[in-house]
Order: C-alpha cells, then structure tokens, then sequence
C-alpha cells in the first residue's frame, strides 16, 4: 500500500479535538493493515512528564505533537480554502500530480 500524504503536504483536520485546524505533515509513519499515522505542525498537542536529563535540566511537563491516524486528514486545497479529496494525474513527461477534485487546481 501506498501512503499519498506525503511530507510537507499541507493537511486539513476532518475529526478529534483539533477539529478544523490545518497544518503541515512533518513526519508520517507508515504501518501494517490500516495503521498508518501522521504528525502535523501545530495539531494534536499531548503533555508529557518528563523527568530531568541532560537535554532538559528541570523536567516537567512538556507539550509536544503527537501522531493521529490517516484517515483523520485531508489534503488542503489552497484554491477552495477547505480540506478535499483528491486526485493523481500522469503528465507527459512521466512525473505525477495530485489535483484537487472540486477545483481540478494541482498542488505542488
């Protein structure tokens, strides 16, 4: 299986607390059998206790994204302001393009 959310893409949240919110994919894991998880820029903080180390003297409790499953994103369409499904169309020269179905306008 193939994941096409990709690194960078930008993404728009369908459900959960952060409803509505839009991001960029930092970081996407592939998994097995329908697994497959994204973390985003700014969407789906959780509070970690942390105890003191090297990297942070003081420990506590430190606020970082966290990873949410695919199927809970979809592709942002710059051109139509909301989250989209989406298309993959093959250009002459061999590379391929994602376009968003309502507006037919491509990402990059």
């Amino acid at each position: 299986m193939t994941l096409r959310i990709k690194k960078n893409d930008m993404i728009k949240v369908r459900c959960g607390k952060d409803k509505g919110k839009t991001g960029k994919v930092l970081r996407v894991f592939p998994g097995k059998d329908g697994q497959e998880r994204v973390i985003v820029e700014g969407v789906h903080f959780v509070k970690r206790h942390t105890k003191p180390n090297s990297k942070n003297q003081q420990g506590g409790i430190v606020s970082r994204e966290s990873a949410f499953h695919i199927s809970n994103v979809n592709l942002f369409c710059p051109r139509c302001q909301k989250g989209v499904r989406y298309g993959v169309r093959v250009l002459k020269d061999g590379s391929k393009i994602k376009f968003c179905r309502k507006c037919n306008e491509a990402f990059s």
